[in-house]
């Protein structure tokens, strides 16, 4: 029975756990993962990965068959640009310590498909903890968020070794949000504590008697002290309904705005109101296409913003990146190379720009944060 400091061992009824809390960038840690597996010889092997990030090991080209326009159309390319940029910095950081990202769960499949057991996904969908992070946050916090996952991928060059023995003991997640996280501790809450307590319960509730559980190292605090706690998965599945501010405010601007205007034609005359009309349609068009240029759209993408901006501005139900994201997603249609490239791509911050899908995605991101939605 192998003696290790990040191996704890628990109970559940009648069920022996055997947590294994391991470094996300660390060859030892791979190695103890399969030395213990092999050892035990387990019913299940828990592993902290969810069904997306299984999939995405597994199906090399998984990236082939992604329909852009129907992650436009669900409002879900911020997620997805976002899932991205943790994928690049995980890459990153493990072409510098000369090993592959998540390869201790890697290795315990392989381990546990040699012993035959059977593989148990533990973690919450990566796309649902960053939608709970996503509903929590306003524009600044956003654009904050989006700062640091970029420039994070600018400083992976630089860590030095003390900062790399740092990162051994914390989530990627954590990890790129901790400064973010300072003024908001919500934000670790769902990221961290949530997640906890979801590989607590899929831990405690996994087929078999005899059970290794596979996570990182910053999450073994907290599910052994929620290891004896009632825990329920669905409401750590359910997206929060968005506030009644938010609601407020979602149609309450438009309808401000169209009012201003109208009062100022009755009140003001004709001139004043035409003069209000020209200034709200300039500080949307021009922001909105600003930010369809710095990620270096088409010129109709951009000339697409401008024009969608001032009405999509006062329609809560659309947005000026969504439209200009599906302009430029017909004019410049990703093709199979794009698709192939991605991986190598999103090494770098070029690489990001220059990809025809990851362009598409900060096209829509910087048109609707700098044209207000």
């Amino acid at each position: 029975m192998t003696n290790n400091d990040n191996v704890h061992r628990l109970t559940f009824e009648d069920k022996e756990i055997t947590l294994i809390g391991t470094a996300h960038v660390s060859r030892e840690s791979a190695d103890l993962v399969v030395k213990v597996i092999e050892e035990e010889k387990p019913d299940t092997v828990c592993v902290e990965l969810c069904e997306s990030r299984y999939k995405a090991i597994k199906q090399k080209n998984r990236w082939q068959n992604t329909d852009l326009i129907k992650v436009i159309r669900e409002k879900k390319s911020f997620l997805l640009l976002s899932n991205l940029l943790l994928t690049s910095f995980q890459k990153k950081i493990g072409k510098k310590l000369g090993i592959k990202p998540g390869e201790e769960m890697i290795r315990a499949m392989d381990a546990a498909d040699s012993v035959g057991a059977h593989i148990h996904l533990a973690d919450r969908d990566i796309r649902i903890t960053l939608s709970r992070t996503w509903r929590l946050m306003g524009l600044w916090t956003k654009m904050k968020l989006l700062a640091q996952l970029v420039t994070s991928m600018g400083e992976v060059d630089s860590i030095k070794e003390e900062d790399i023995e740092k990162m051994k003991d914390q989530d990627v997640l954590e990890t790129l949000l901790s400064e973010i996280g300072k003024t908001l501790p919500e934000l670790r809450r769902i990221l961290i504590d949530e997640r906890d307590k979801y590989l607590t319960e899929k831990i405690r509730s996994a087929p078999g008697k005899k059970i290794v559980a596979v996570v990182g190292a910053g999450h073994v605090p907290g599910i052994k002290r929620d290891w004896n706690e009632a825990i329920d998965l669905n409401a750590l599945d359910e997206l929060p309904p968005k506030g009644k501010l938010f609601s407020f405010l979602k149609w309450g601007i438009p309808a401000l705005v169209v009012g201003l205007i109208v009062v100022g034609f009755f009140y003001a005359g004709a001139s004043a109101g035409t003069h209000m009309i020209k200034w709200w349609v300039l500080a949307n068009a021009v922001f909105a296409g600003l930010g369809a240029a710095i990620a270096l759209a088409h010129p109709l993408t951009i000339l697409s913003a401008i024009v969608a901006s001032p009405i999509t501005s006062l329609n809560p139900m659309i947005a000026a990146g969504w439209v200009a994201g599906l302009v430029e997603a017909f004019i410049g249609k990703p093709k199979v190379k794009d698709f192939e490239s991605l991986p190598a791509d999103i090494l770098s911050l070029k690489g990001f720009w220059k990809n025809k899908i990851t362009r598409i995605l900060l096209i829509v991101v910087f048109t609707n944060i700098l044209g207000v939605r």
